[in-house]
């Protein structure tokens, strides 16, 4: 490798990881503010789950969005793009004045990190050598698991120090350093696709709003009202019209084809199960100790440590190993069968007055198995495609990932509203077991999911891909 070669190299990733990890962070950062910001903009559990969830929603529906556009108009010119929608929008929502700015704010800023995501992993993968990249994804792993870590300690921390405004405003000098350096040192690079699959945007996003939408207010509206029944309804229409019209599209922004692959199929339905569980959990767990146990934001953030900041420690170590000691998709499964024992014993233990150290191992246990999950996972699904497919599938798998995130904050705080509530600490843990048990027995179920991956990606291959690869 030439000498600007390896500078290119270098650049990329610390241009995409610096990237990664602001946007992952602002996935999770806003947790540990959310007793505060329903205290400070007078909240409901509903405009809190939203100013989650409209983050994560708009995410996960234009992810395929980034990546495509990426493809067809270059990689790091819609990289930039991303960037500059994020940071604006983390303006806004730091000027927030009331919740439903802050809910616009954070869907907007949701789009700029679906421009910036997938292209992260693209242009890392495009920049490093064939030979070393399950090396260079486990570090990107490794790194958007740091991103996790550090997002209830970097919140409760903010929140505690300045106010819940500066999670956001942390953000615009980020942004602001990386634009003009990545636009003189990351490599510009284009993808398969020329035409953007428009149709199949506008009913992804009309189909998932609409069953987000019956999740979130279900509880609250009632599951049998009007309003309900019509969104969910509706919403499923234009998600099965997505997939009727992606079968026959010419331009797919979701190739069904890559479905066929078992790995890839079954690989992602264990990543849906992952996030659902876990960002449905640290959605409540978050609130767990001030909301029960009257510690103070950045205490809290402390106390979640064991669990969030394993994954620096692990994803490393399970990214070199990964193919070549152990096979990649059996690293994913112990990952989640560590998850889910961590959730079920959380579940088992909680209560309004648990002490701290009886919850240390759980947690350990569930950020152990976030780590091994988080290194291999997108080398798995990256080698299951073509390298010209691979924005495609990078878009697709973290479109998955996040859309699991969605619908577990939606239906774990519906569980927790149907059997607890904020009125006093008793209340706020009856839920909070309810609803992390419910977490649990999904990861169980993805991590059943992740056994049946074949070791050998390319072993599944459709026989499109098979011989295309050939």
């Amino acid at each position: 490798m030439s000498h600007n070669s390896r500078r290119t190299t270098l650049w990329t990733f610390v241009v995409t990881s610096i990237a990664l990890v602001m946007v992952t962070l602002d996935n999770l950062v806003v947790t540990t503010a959310l007793p505060v910001i329903k205290r400070e903009l007078n909240a409901s559990l509903e405009s809190l789950e939203w100013t989650v969830n409209a983050y994560t929603l708009t995410f996960a529906v234009f992810l395929l969005t980034g990546a495509a556009l990426g493809d067809r108009f270059g990689r790091r010119r819609m990289f930039l793009v991303g960037l500059v929608i994020f940071t604006g929008a983390s303006v806004a929502a730091a000027l927030a004045p009331n919740v439903e700015v802050l809910v616009a704010a954070r869907a907007i800023q949701g789009l700029g990190g679906a421009l910036v995501t997938p292209l992260t992993l693209t242009l890392l993968s495009a920049a490093v050598p064939a030979e070393k990249r399950a090396v260079a994804l486990g570090a990107w792993g490794g790194i958007g698991g740091l991103a996790v870590a550090l997002g209830p300690l970097v919140g409760g921390a903010i929140v505690q120090g300045w106010a819940w405004q500066w999670i956001f405003w942390i953000n615009v000098p980020i942004g602001l350093i990386l634009l003009p350096i990545a636009w003189r040192q990351v490599a510009e690079s284009h993808g398969p696709n020329e035409r953007l699959d428009l149709p199949g945007v506008v009913l992804a996003s009309l189909g998932l709003f609409g069953v987000v939408w019956g999740l979130v207010r279900g509880q609250g509206q009632g599951w049998t009202s009007p309003e309900i029944l019509l969104a969910l309804g509706i919403g499923s229409a234009f998600v099965v019209a997505f997939v009727l019209w992606e079968r026959r599209a010419q331009a797919p922004m979701l190739p069904l084809r890559f479905f066929r692959n078992r790995t890839f199929a079954l690989t992602n339905a264990a990543s849906f199960a992952m996030y659902f569980g876990m960002f449905g959990a640290v959605f409540l767990l978050a609130q767990f100790f001030q909301v029960a146990q009257g510690d103070s934001p950045l205490t809290s953030g402390l106390k979640i440590l064991p669990w969030t900041a394993m994954p620096v420690v692990v994803a490393p170590i399970a990214g070199a190993l990964a193919d070549r000691v152990i096979p990649g998709p059996r690293i994913v499964a112990v990952g989640l069968v560590l998850q889910s024992a961590g959730l079920f014993w959380l579940a088992a233990i909680t209560s309004a007055n648990v002490a701290y150290l009886d919850l240390v191992i759980p947690f350990i246990l569930s950020g152990m198995g976030m780590g091994l999950f988080f290194a291999p996972v997108a080398n798995v699904i990256m080698s299951s495609v073509r390298p010209i497919e691979e924005g495609q599938a990078s878009g697709t798998n973290n479109a998955i990932r996040e859309l699991g995130g969605v619908f577990g904050v939606a239906v774990l705080a519906s569980v927790f509203a149907s059997r607890g509530g904020y009125e006093s600490p008793h209340i706020f843990t009856t839920g909070l077991t309810a609803a992390t048990t419910v977490g649990a027995i999904v990861v169980a179920l993805g991590a059943l999911v992740a056994f049946a991956v074949p070791a050998s990606p390319m072993m599944t291959a459709s026989p499109e891909t098979a011989a295309e690869v050939g």
